[in-house]
This record gives structure tokens, C-alpha cells and sequence, in this order.
């Protein structure tokens, strides 16, 4: 079924809030800026292929922020690869600053923040999905994210044909058909994350990925044990070292770095937690297995974008803001703004 949001009925003073639900709702919890006196009609229309969402966004110009308030609020485990058709943006993201011109495309990690800049008035395509629907490991991501790529030429181009393709033909497919295609895309993105690291993974045989899976189930149980490391599970596991290392090299990742990688989801959620149960930054490193509340906060910088207490700062803000604190009156002529923050 087709979804199409638009503000047009809706009275310019208005908009703003209309339109900031309306990207929420559709994508992730985002705060959104409208950047004109009297916004412009805006339009979202969106069909669901399989686990992929395919929405055409057309509106004026606006500033769109993922903080790290709003990932404590959920949709931290999807991606977003947006394809622009009309109009400059710019994305901001580890630590990358990515313009993006017509035929270009770019991908954003919900999981960490990002900013969007759109100055002027735009079309793009949006393509969702949740990280788990398509095989790439964390260090694909963070090669895939944040970067600009040429839709005319190479890999990328035949990305963005597919895709383009794929979402003009939506509305016509049948949904066992558009799931398989959706899956395609995926793959194909897969793909160009592994050319962009100059390597081909070879596929995991089925025993491989049971073993890998008995394993990571232990690691999980395990994470708060500092000592917890490859040789130690390996033995757990009746397996050498170097087979424990072959294992996660179908994931793309070390060990060590697929263990901190869990750590550091573990005291992300730790340090989300409302302010009366939430322990100290050194408590939940502790917990969680870092040596050294140091050690864990420059590994958590380097993850998210911010520190572990900027990160609890700002999920402590958000419920008092929702509980309706002032907030800035923008005066005569001052652009709409909606803070979903």
C-alpha cells in the first residue's frame, strides 16, 4: 500500500509541526527545521518492498538532526541511503562533511548522529531498511556511511540504477516479487561496500555459521568479564585461535572488535536509562568489561561521535523538554522550527 503525507492542506502556521511528525513517523525520531518564514507544501509518499521502505521526499529548504537523544529513542538499527534528484544537500556525519549534488547518493547510520543540511528546495529518494536485512558487517557500514557516490559511473551507478528503478516500479509489483528485488538491492549494496574495501568475502558454510553463532551467543553472555578474549573462547568452543579469527572473517570484523562493538551497545543503553536508575560513566564501563573508564570513553567518542557523558546528558534533557520546559519564541519573520529533541 502507498502512504503519501503532504502538507499542502494544511495552514502554513502549521506545517511545521505536521511536517516533523510526518518525517518521524516515516523514518526515525529526527527534529526538523524548516528554514523559511512560511514553509513550503511538503510531500512523503512511501511503499514498503519486503523489508526495504522506498519514500520520494519533496519539500523546501530545512535542517534535519539526528542527536543522541533522539537514537535513545529508538530506530538506532536502521540505515538510510538517500539518492538525491533535485536541489544541493549536505550530510554530516563521522566526522564527514558529504555534500550532495543531483545523482549522487549518500548513507546514514540512525545509530549515531548525523546532520542534514537541505538549503534550498528539494527532491530525493529515500531507501530504509533495517541493518539486519542486509549482510554487512559494522566495518562495511562505516565505509557505506557518510560518503558521497557518483550515481552515473561504476558500482555505485549500477546501485543507483537499480534502486531508481526498483522505486518507479513499486506501485506495480507484486509483494513476493518486490521482497526478492528489495533483497537484490541489498545484496547490491553489500557488494559495493566490499569493493570500497578493496576485498570479496567469501560466503560462510553453513556449519561455520553455526559455530560462529553458538560463539557469539557466549560472548554475549560473557561481555562483563574483562578477561574475556580470543583465547579464552576459543577454548570455551573447542577451537583453535586462528579458526575462532577465520570465523568472524566471514563478518568482516576481529573479534576483539566485534566484542567492544557489543560493549559499547550495552552502555549505550546503560547510560540512556531515566536519570534516577542511571549509574556513573566509570560504573557502566566497569559493567560492561572496559579496563579503564578512559579506555571506554575515548572507544565510545569513536563510535557514536560523542562522549559517554554528552551522550547521558542529552537522554536526560529529553523528558524534560517533552514535559513542556520553555523553549525560544521565534519572532516576526524568524524561520519555523519544530525541536523534536
Amino acid at each position: 500500500m502507498t502512504v503519501v503525507l503532504d502538507t499542502a492542506p494544511i495552514p502554513p502556521a502549521e506545517r511545521a509541526e505536521y511536517w516533523h511528525e510526518a518525517v518521524s513517523r516515516t523514518f526515525i525520531p529526527l527534529d526538523v527545521s524548516l528554514l523559511e518564514a512560511e514553509p513550503a507544501a511538503a510531500t512523503i509518499t512511501s511503499r514498503r518492498l519486503g523489508a526495504l521502505q522506498v519514500s520520494r521526499v519533496r519539500g523546501g529548504p530545512q535542517r534535519v538532526v539526528r542527536s543522541a537523544g533522539l537514537i535513545a529513542r529508538g530506530g538506532e538499527d536502521h540505515i538510510t541511503l538517500a539518492l538525491q534528484r533535485r536541489g544541493r544537500a549536505r550530510l554530516l556525519q563521522n566526522d564527514r562533511q558529504v555534500p550532495l549534488d543531483p545523482g549522487t547518493f549518500a548513507i546514514s547510520d540512525a545509530g549515531r548522529p548525523f546532520v542534514k543540511e537541505l538549503p534550498e528546495h528539494f527532491e530525493f529518494t529515500a531507501f530504509h531498511w533495517p541493518r539486519t536485512a542486509v549482510g554487512v558487517s559494522d566495518e562495511d557500514l562505516r565505509v557505506l556511511t557518510a560518503t558521497a557516490f557518483d550515481g552515473s559511473a561504476g558500482t555505485a551507478g549500477l546501485v543507483a540504477a537499480y534502486l531508481e528503478r526498483l522505486a518507479r516500479s513499486a506501485g506495480e509489483l507484486e509483494p513476493a516479487v518486490a521482497g526478492r528485488l528489495a533483497t537484490t538491492a541489498l545484496d547490491l549494496l553489500a557488494v559495493l561496500a566490499q569493493e570500497r574495501r578493496g576485498r570479496s568475502a567469501p560466503p560462510a558454510p553453513e556449519a561455520a555459521l553455526a559455530t560462529l553463532a553458538r560463539i557469539k551467543d557466549h560472548i554475549l553472555r560473557h561481555l562483563g568479564d574483562r578477561d574475556l578474549g580470543p583465547e579464552r573462547i576459543a577454548a570455551a568452543h573447542h577451537v583453535s585461535v586462528r579458526y575462532l579469527h577465520k570465523l568472524f572473517r566471514f563478518e568482516g570484523v576481529t573479534v576483539v572488535r566485534w566484542i567492544q562493538r557489543q560493549r559499547l551497545d550495552m552502555c549505550r543503553r546503560d547510560l540512556a536509562r531515566p536519570a534516577a536508575g542511571r549509574p556513573t560513566v566509570a560504573a557502566v564501563a566497569g559493567r560492561w568489561g572496559f579496563v579503564s573508564a578512559s579506555h571506554f570513553s575515548r572507544a565510545f567518542r569513536a563510535a557514536y561521535g560523542v562522549s559517554p557523558s554528552e551522550w547521558s546528558a542529552s537522554t536526560a534533557a529529553e523528558p524534560a523538554l517533552r514535559a513542556g520546559l520553555p523553549r525560544p519564541v521565534a519572532g516576526p519573520g524568524a524561520p519555523t522550527r519544530r525541536d523534536g529533541a
